[in-house]
Order: structure tokens, then C-alpha cells, then sequence
């Protein structure tokens, strides 16, 4: 498993220290999740935020590091590897085939005398909120302009779209995995999370099947508007009559 760095982050990671492995697997950040601790390994997420070259402003990262917490396969049915490789080559696949997700940082895997070490950095969503939190939003709040509403719905339609061009099944495409950010503008942009159960098949209606179900029956608070705008959006059909 090669060390994995984003260029433009390469400059951020040195100026803050943290350039190598070792920098990062011994930070001090408390814990943005508590770990996960099975079979003997455990498996843990900090947020922090770096220092940007040559500027004051700042950058948040989620810093996700974990020792002896793996999946097992049939390639790898003995030893097995750690399930940021497996979440790693997700996010990388998912931005192959042009579907929005995290940005990758960092990634790097070490094994020794102790086992597995592995160390996944991606760049906070910065502005994002969940589906699921933004319609909650709405309903307690009070709904956005029809305009915005149309433009997130037909948001997530187009990220689902890609998705399952690229014959992805998501497997928890959940309103809380869907991440949108909403500009001055009124404009939508919508990114998916959570890439772990993610499997590749061989006909995209497949894929539409599982995960267009997934969002249909934990879309509490769409409209039947929203749900008639974004079936014809995910289809690149003139919309529905009402």
C-alpha cells in the first residue's frame, strides 16, 4: 500500500508538522466520534484544524486512525487489511467516475510487531449540512424559497445519477449520507459520505433499485412535490404533471 497525499495539501501538512505517518499517528486531538473497539482493534475520528501557508486562515480536517481494525476478503482471508484501505479506494473510485464525495488528504498504512496501523485524512465538508438535518431544518424553521428547494432536490437526483452511471451501489444512501451546501446564490451543490458498504454491480438499474428505495422510505419531510421533481431530474425527463 503506497503513502497516498493530496498535492495542494502536501504544503499544509509540512507547515503544520504532520508530513509523515509517525506526525500523525502520535497528534493530540480529542476524539470527534468515540472509537470503535472490536476484535482486539479500534478504530477512531478528530477533527482539527491546520494552519494554511503563508496566511492566517485555517483548514478542518477529519484525522481518522486506527490499529488492528479490518474487513477480511477473499483475497485477503488470513490477515486481512484495515478499513480505511477498503474507504480509501472508495472515495478514490466514486471521484473517478465524477460522483461528489470526501476530498482525500492523506492516507498510509503501516504493519509491524503490533499489527496494523492505518491513517485516512479527508478535508471537512466546510458549509455542508446532511439532507437529513437541512429538510428537518425546514420544517422547523420554515421552508426556503420554492426555487431552493428545486435546487437541492434536483441536486441530490444528479448526484444519485452519477452514481449509478458509474454502476455504484451506495447500500446506506440515507438523507443522513447526502451532504449539501447551499450558496449565496441559491444554488445546490450535494455530496455523499459514508462509502464503506459501497459495491460495484454490473447493471445500474440494480444499484437505482436498493438505493432509490433506501431514500425514498427515510425521506420524511419531502413533499410530494420533491419527490416529483426528483425522479424526473434523476432521469433527465421533463418533470411530472401534478
Amino acid at each position: 500500500m503506497r503513502d497516498f497525499v493530496q498535492d495542494e495539501w502536501r504544503a499544509v501538512l509540512e507547515v503544520n508538522g504532520l508530513a509523515d505517518f509517525e506526525s500523525l499517528w502520535q497528534l493530540e486531538a480529542g476524539w470527534f466520534e468515540e472509537p470503535n473497539r472490536r476484535r482486539g482493534g479500534w478504530s477512531g475520528v478528530s477533527r482539527c484544524e491546520l494552519a494554511e501557508p503563508g496566511s492566517t486562515g485555517k483548514r478542518g480536517i477529519f484525522l481518522k486512525r486506527q490499529e488492528n481494525h479490518k474487513t477480511f476478503s477473499w483475497r485477503h482471508p488470513i490477515h486481512g487489511i484495515p478499513t480505511f484501505w477498503r474507504e480509501f479506494q472508495h472515495i478514490m473510485h466514486y471521484r473517478d467516475c465524477g460522483v461528489p464525495t470526501l476530498e482525500p488528504v492523506y492516507f498510509a498504512a503501516r504493519r509491524d510487531g503490533n499489527g496494523h496501523r492505518a491513517i485516512l485524512v479527508t478535508e471537512e465538508l466546510a458549509g455542508f449540512v446532511s439532507l437529513e438535518s437541512l429538510v428537518a431544518g425546514w420544517a422547523r424553521d420554515g421552508a426556503p424559497s420554492p426555487g431552493i428547494r428545486r435546487n437541492v432536490i434536483s441536486a441530490v437526483a444528479d448526484l444519485a445519477r452519477r452514481m449509478h452511471a458509474g454502476r455504484i451501489q451506495h447500500n446506506c444512501f440515507y438523507p443522513k449520507h447526502v451532504f449539501v451546501r447551499i450558496d449565496g446564490e441559491g444554488s445546490a451543490e450535494a455530496r455523499v459520505i459514508d462509502l464503506e458498504k459501497s459495491r460495484s454491480r454490473p447493471f445500474a438499474t440494480v444499484c437505482a433499485l436498493r438505493d432509490l428505495d433506501t431514500l425514498s422510505r427515510h425521506a420524511e419531510g419531502w413533499r410530494r412535490s420533491d419527490r416529483l421533481r426528483f425522479l424526473p431530474d434523476y432521469l433527465c425527463v421533463e418533470p411530472l404533471s401534478r
